[in-house]
């Protein structure tokens, strides 16, 4: 009976939240400590896959949250949710360069694509997939940036290290890493 109670407050909180959760908000939401978090985290998930049901428990970046199943998907479609916003092959470069680079400064993103960033840059920074992430320790101190948990979740990723291994030829690799130390050269000749 006390399962069943926990494991329908638990539901509650996700449903509530709308957004992914973390066992330790959960464990400070709910009373309980992680391991009995973790227990209704399993029964809920178990229920969710055993019935014919609409929802299901999705954990990203260590966080759970609860959505739709994919097959719905096309039922959803009539509900009149948000425009989907359609990321440009510009942005998708960009956002790629970012994820496997991170730390990234724009002048770097810039050597790598060959062209100035400064737009799509601004744009995945509003969508929130893209944070500053401190300055680097390079003359001029120029801007980091690196993914957020947002971009997790839109790429239904737990953890950076679920990307797929970057292909590269290692010549390719050779010149970006030449043209990002010409631009460093570059900008320490403009400052002396």
């Amino acid at each position: 009976m006390y399962l069943d109670k926990m494991t329908g407050a638990l539901e509650a909180v996700l449903f509530a939240a709308g957004e992914p959760v973390s066992v330790a908000e959960l464990a400070d939401l709910l009373q309980l400590d992680k391991p009995q978090v973790w227990e209704l985290v399993s029964e809920l998930k178990q229920s969710y896959e055993a019935e014919s049901r609409g929802l299901m428990l999705r954990e990203t970046a260590g966080c759970f949250q609860l959505v739709t199943k994919p097959v719905y998907y096309n039922v959803l479609l009539g509900l009149g949710r948000k425009k989907e916003v359609k990321l440009t092959n510009a942005s998708l470069e960009t956002l790629a360069i970012v994820a496997f680079k991170q730390p990234v400064t724009r002048a770097e993103m810039e050597a790598i694509r060959g062209v100035k960033v400064d737009g799509v840059l601004n744009t995945l920074l509003d969508l929130g997939l893209v944070v500053e992430a401190g300055r680097k320790k390079a003359l001029g101190n120029p801007i980091l940036y690196a993914t957020t948990e947002k971009f997790l979740m839109v790429f239904g990723l737990n953890s950076l290290e679920e990307l797929p291994p970057l292909e590269t030829k290692p010549e390719d690799e050779a010149e970006a890493a030449q043209q990002v130390l010409q631009l460093d050269n570059t900008l320490e000749a403009k400052e002396n």
